[in-house]
């Protein structure tokens, strides 16, 4: 503990022993009741920034957070949650200036969610980093030190991981479910993030609805004892979900009252409550199921995180008081969101190099398709910031159309978004006419999302991946006519269709305010794209084991051996790569990797090397690889790079079928690819796979 830490520390007991039980509990509910005559304001701790600062007036809007993912590039997701944080505490500053510490006016964030987004069926699965726990431990990081800054004593923000643990869905049946994955998968696929970002210095967690192993995670003595403050070390605060603990008696019958309920949670170290069950709280002290001494241990964390925020001085102090609203969407924010954008959206196909639309290939007539192509709702995504210049595709579209006077653009959408859409087959006839058909289709924030949120689909979770049966008639017709379509896809998630109902296929995920212009900068050519899909695109949802199972077989690149329609790490550039010279040498703790990486197309471009590890003679329980590097770098055409990669021995550790990690002797393969090893990556244009094979 620093100096600065062992004086607050002392603060805040002196503190604590002035006050009375109901002032303790009523700085334990997220809307704090403040203790005044101590000088403690009251304070409303719930605030969000998945992908900007939500729900607070205007922020700048970044791609939903599955779409940063797809960036696979650490330093891009650091900078966006830089911006962030700015603009989060230039809101604070503006709040503070009008004495108003209300809902979304603070400085505590929950974000960001790094739950493993292990069925695509999943409403949520739009706001993790995707399916590997490798990506999502240094995706997260990132996310936590741009959102926290560099000084463990003095947060910009206040960073939260979420939802601690084994949440993924089903949306309908998160406040009763009872979830048994095996402790192999608890320990190899849950739980490894959470460890990352704790070891990062997160400043809190916030548990899950569901039960693990029969406890409530909010109230779990394994979870939130065992693991995080024992075996983990964390000294942060634990944040209910909103209303979980009051679904302990209400819904997962652990206990039987209010008071109960609050007990269970506090004697486990939950100190903030989203909700009002802790004002039970009170009455459980009284009938001595709950002592003050638990209280008091909530109360100090709690008031440690406000200190570390400089919340129990004068904002002007701050080393951020002079953010104010001029860095709110600023033009640099706008163009880092457009960037982001750009770099998020993944290339799937591009038969015969239809794509970039450049000058060269006499584009005369464009026609724009699809209910997407104007749909704010496909920009958003949940968790959403606003602003006034929200940029459709087909506002994207239409700007690049104004610098290019020889191209006659045409639009309709078409068919709408949801199943119960009427179509218009006239429109079908319109693409005979054009060079080029641009189709706009896929999902909105109304047909996936959290419970409540998505209206189109049960409770947020979508019951098939496929793409919606009208849209895909839609645009069966329209191929049939023959024009070359190139098919613009928006969505949190995998989204299944056959493979040849386009010419090219751009996955956009929920692109943000700047989504239009980046899809369009990527059609034309002003962008090389670059991104890679951060999760499995299955061929079919009867692909999937049954929803509602929480072990790990037959899912993600790791586990699942059914032939996907696109694989994870997945994505192709307008220009070509090949790997060469692989190597490795085995050090005391560590391994050494190096790769020739050379850009042999005919245009420069940005390549993800990712390396994999696979055991050369794998159990059946043993992943299939493993995703245990990757590097993002830029390379001109014709020139080539060498790579580096330093492994751990953590590496290549093996969980048993208990939980625990072991680093078993043997040989490894090392593959460094731009895709998850599959049988079907090289076949869709992923680069040829290279590999060594090391002692262990």
């Amino acid at each position: 503990m620093s100096k600065l830490s062992e004086e607050r520390a002392q603060e805040i007991n002196a503190l604590i022993k002035e006050m009375t039980i109901e002032e303790k509990v009523g700085l334990m509910l997220h809307e704090s009741m403040g203790v005044e005559r101590l000088g403690i304001p009251a304070y409303n701790w719930w605030n969000e920034c998945l992908h900007g600062v939500a729900r607070n007036g205007p922020a700048t809007v970044f791609p939903q957070t599955i779409g940063l993912a797809a960036t696979f590039d650490i330093e891009l997701v650091q900078k966006e949650y830089e911006a962030i944080s700015d603009e989060a505490r230039a809101k604070y500053n503006e709040a503070q200036k009008a004495h108003d510490n209300g809902q979304y006016r603070g400085l505590t964030f929950w974000t960001p969610n790094i739950n493993i987004a292990r069925d695509p069926r999943w409403g949520r699965a739009q706001e993790t980093f995707g399916e590997d726990p490798y990506l999502t431990s240094e995706m997260g990081k990132a996310a936590v030190h741009g959102l926290q800054g560099s000084d463990p004593d003095n947060l910009k923000v206040a960073a939260c991981a979420k939802h601690f643990a084994v949440h993924s869905g089903p949306e309908e049946t998160r406040h009763t479910a009872d979830v048994k994955p095996s402790k192999k998968d608890l320990w190899e696929t849950y739980l490894p993030a959470f460890k990352e970002l704790v070891d990062e210095g997160v400043e809190s967690v916030m548990g899950a609805y569901q039960r693990l192993y029969g406890e409530p995670c909010n109230g779990s003595k394994f979870l939130l004892v065992d693991v995080l403050r024992k075996k983990w070390g964390f000294k942060g605060h634990v944040v209910s979900d909103c209303w979980a603990i009051n679904d302990f008696h209400t819904h997962h019958k652990v206990t039987k009252t209010p008071a109960e309920s609050a007990a269970l949670a506090i004697n486990n170290g939950c100190d903030l409550n989203c909700g009002c069950t802790y004002h039970a709280a009170i009455d459980a002290v009284r009938q001595g199921i709950l002592s003050e001494e638990k209280v008091n241990e909530s109360v100090f964390r709690l008031l440690m995180t406000r200190a570390k925020l400089g919340m129990d001085k004068s904002w002007e102090k701050s080393k951020w008081a002079n953010l104010g609203s001029s860095v709110v969407n600023s033009p640099e924010h706008r163009k880092l969101a457009r960037r982001v954008a750009q770099d998020s959206i993944v290339l799937l196909k591009n038969d015969k190099n239809l794509l970039p639309l450049t000058k060269e290939k006499h584009i005369r007539k464009i026609f724009v398709v699809g209910p997407t192509a104007s749909n704010i709702n496909s920009l958003l995504g949940n968790y959403y910031g606003l602003n006034s210049k929200l940029v459709t595709i087909l506002e994207g579209i239409a700007g690049k159309v104004e610098e290019r006077p020889e191209i006659t653009l045409d639009y309709h959408p078409g068919t709408g978004m949801y199943h119960d859409s009427a179509q218009r087959g006239w429109t079908v006839g319109m693409t005979e006419s054009a060079d080029v058909v641009i189709a706009c289709f896929g999902l909105d924030n109304m047909m996936e999302g959290e419970e409540g949120d998505a209206v189109e689909t049960l409770r947020g979770d979508r019951d098939a991946i496929e793409l919606p049966e009208h849209q895909l008639s839609y645009l069966k017709a329209i191929r049939e006519r023959g024009t070359p379509v190139v098919l613009v896809l928006t969505g949190g998630e995998a989204i299944s269709f056959p493979r040849d109902i386009a010419d090219a296929v751009l996955f956009a995920w929920y692109p943000g305010e700047e989504g239009g212009n980046a899809v369009a900068d990527v059609i034309f050519g002003d962008v090389n794209p670059s991104a890679h899909l951060p999760v499995t695109f299955p061929a079919c949802t009867s692909d999937l084991p049954p929803f509602d199972d929480y072990n790990m077989k037959g899912r993600t690149y790791r586990y699942a051996t059914k032939e996907p329609l696109f694989p994870f790490g997945f994505g192709l550039t307008y220009t070509k790569w090949e790997f060469k010279n692989p190597a490795c040498k085995v050090n005391e703790d560590s391994v050494s990797v190096t790769v020739d990486v050379k850009n042999t197309g005919d245009c420069d471009g940005d390549e993800s090397v990712q390396l994999y590890v696979a055991k050369s003679e794998r159990s059946e329980n043993d992943p299939i690889c493993s995703l245990r590097a990757f590097k993002k770098v830029h390379i001109a055409k014709g020139g080539c790079e060498t790579v580096r990669f330093e492994l751990s021995k953590k590496a290549f550790e093996t969980i048993t079928d208990e939980g625990e990690s072991e680093i078993q002797s043997g040989r490894y393969r090392v593959i460094v690819s731009d895709s998850s090893p599959d049988s079907v990556s090289v076949k869709l244009g992923a680069s040829v796979p290279v590999e060594v094979s090391v002692q262990i």
